[in-house]
């Protein structure tokens, strides 16, 4: 198809939605003011549902732009099924490109997964899909495209699965609040401004005037790290600078309002659909119970502040006395940018927003090296003096990064450009407060907290063990597994039919990744066997190591990648093939 056949696309389908968008495309689930979900309305529910996905104008801060919409809303219809029944979904393409849905931490046969190129061949322009399925869990799940980098401009909604008996979270009211980032910059222009420069979008550089304040690192570490060609603020890619952080489709200015009466235990099933952003969640003076995880019970465990990566949901039982208004704050992890909204008794109540707290900065435990710490203490006179021979001399400057060259370290990855730095030694940090939240003074949940409600289903120990690096040069905006890129042939993950196979996640990079699975849920491998938390996606900090426990109990082939959508564009994508002994031996 052609650039021009695209265009003339694009503006027959935005001359159909001029008239919408004037009234707006939010659905009513997510407009301001509700009570709390509700059959009904566009809530989508039964056996038969019908989604057209085109395009919109969607309106932020007094802006409108271009959006991919589902049945003409941003975000788009919330689907409420129960667990037990079939569902048939039926999706029509009315753009000018090809599109898909995937749902997310569905267990499905894998050609309903939804992965063009994967699983099934994608929904041409103009063509219906089908997917049909039974609904085998319950829980807070959501949905997105898979194709290109469509889910960023508004191609993505949320499921809740209502369990097939009693629900185990007792509440009297419930709301869905999805996070998103939201740019009036095409993300194909995003992402070509990042492989020009990987620090494009980071204006929270250290300066001469944090220096002298004191804010900022000191002149030796400085030194340091500008010897090693690395940047400490260099946390989020795509930050606020480009991004305004929705709730609901809100910005801030909007200020999306949920209700509740004083004395109710209120759910909040929080899922985070945005193209690139980690957040950090806090309800000032309201403490939350987590009470699920991607969809799964844990045992209950209250917070004060949580990080969701790209992709997870939770689930929390907030439980508000007084008849007042209650900021629900979603900051960036690299605190360039936050989203508020309020939960209150009546509409009209505003919560105080806070300010922006101070970014964080990246330590050595962040580039993999342990223990170790900045400054001419404890790295001039110590670690750094004992690495002179061996991790410095594996430094390689000229990519403007570090890499360590010996190659026991990770035999399996492919070095080259795209491989800037191996951890030297990673860390299991899910013990660990994330990102941001080393400091703050109240309580933050770790995943070390989070226990399964439920037994573990498979207490077998692995039958063997792999190892994944998730590899870069973030200079260069080179994102991979291994080393290799999807696009250059990079093998599939090869797995027996229900055997068990612990899988350990190294980050080499100085960002965290949200790896997620498609068609399986695994166990995070901490604390007491048996009650390990069961998740879809985990977030994989800086410098650190996660393993979990997989059952590969669903044949097929499916997607491995980082949720981080412009990573997994880069490359840091790869296809799990589950087959029958026979097919593997």
């Amino acid at each position: 198809m052609t650039l021009l056949t695209d265009r003339r696309g694009l503006l027959r389908g935005m001359s159909l939605v001029g008239a919408a968008a004037l009234a707006g495309t939010l659905p009513a689930w997510a407009r301001s003011g509700t009570g709390g979900l509700a059959m009904g309305g566009d809530v989508l529910s039964g056996d038969d549902i019908k989604l057209s996905i085109g395009h919109a104008m969607h309106r932020v801060g007094g802006r409108s732009g271009h959006a991919i919409a589902i049945n003409g809303t941003v975000p788009g219809p919330l689907i409420r099924l129960r667990e037990g029944q079939n569902v048939r979904l039926s999706v029509t393409n009315t753009l000018a490109e090809d599109t898909s849905i995937h749902w997310h931490g569905l267990l499905l046969p894998f050609q309903f997964d939804g992965v063009p190129g994967v699983s099934f061949a994608g929904i041409k322009p103009g063509e219906t899909f089908v997917y049909e399925f039974p609904i085998r869990q319950s829980g807070t799940y959501w949905y997105h495209s898979h194709s290109g980098l469509q889910e960023a401009m508004g191609h993505f909604g949320s499921i809740v699965i209502d369990p097939a008996g009693p629900d185990r979270v007792a509440c009297d009211r419930e709301h869905v609040l999805v996070l998103s980032d939201w740019s009036f910059m095409h993300p194909h222009k995003i992402y070509t401004r990042l492989k020009q420069n990987g620090g494009n979008f980071n204006f929270q550089k250290q300066t001469l005037a944090g220096l002298i304040a004191g804010k900022d690192q000191s002149a030796a570490d400085r030194k340091m790290w500008g010897q090693m060609r690395m940047d400490p603020t260099d946390i989020s890619d795509a930050t606020g600078a480009i991004y305004t952080y929705l709730v609901n489709g809100h910005g801030p200015a909007e200020n999306w309002t949920g209700l509740f009466v004083p004395g109710e235990r209120v759910r909040l099933r929080i899922i985070n659909a945005s193209a690139m952003t980690n957040f950090n969640v806090r309800l000032p003076g309201l403490a939350m119970t987590v009470v699920a995880a991607d969809g799964n019970h844990v045992q209950p465990v209250e917070t004060d502040e949580f990080q969701i990566g790209v992709a997870e949901t939770y689930d929390v039982i907030v439980q508000p006395q007084d008849e007042r208004a209650y900021g629900f704050i979603a900051e960036g992890i690299d605190r360039s940018g936050l989203v508020r909204a309020t939960l209150a008794p009546r509409m009209g109540m505003v919560a105080a927003v806070p300010p922006l707290r101070k970014r964080p900065l990246l330590t050595m435990k962040d580039m993999g090296m342990g223990d170790m710490h900045a400054g001419s203490g404890a790295m001039a006179g110590g670690a750094m003096a004992g690495m002179d021979h061996g991790a410095m001399a594996g430094m390689n400057h000229d990519m403007g990064s570090m890499k360590m060259l010996d190659p026991s370290v990770a035999p399996q990855v492919k070095m080259g450009p795209g491989v800037a730095m191996l951890s030297s030694m990673p860390m299991d940090r899910t013990a660990e407060r994330p990102t941001g939240l080393e400091d703050v003074p109240h309580r933050v949940l770790t995943y070390s907290q989070l226990r399964s409600l439920d037994p573990n289903p498979d207490l077998r120990d692995p039958s063997r063990e792999i190892d994944i690096h998730l590899t870069a040069n973030m200079e260069r905006y080179m994102w991979s597994f291994d080393g290799v890129k999807f696009s250059e042939g990079a093998e599939p993950l090869a797995f027996r039919h229900n055997e068990r196979v612990r899988v350990n996640l190294i980050n080499d990079t100085m960002m965290p990744h949200p790896i997620h699975l498609h068609g399986h849920f695994f166990e995070v491998v901490m604390g007491e066997k048996g009650h390990r938390p069961v998740k879809h996606t985990v977030n994989v900090l800086p410098g650190g190591k996660v393993s979990f426990d997989l059952t590969a109990d669903a044949l097929g082939d499916w997607a491995l990648h980082c949720h981080m959508m412009l990573h997994m564009h880069a490359g840091m994508f790869r296809v799990v093939t589950v087959r029958p002994d026979e097919d593997t031996a």
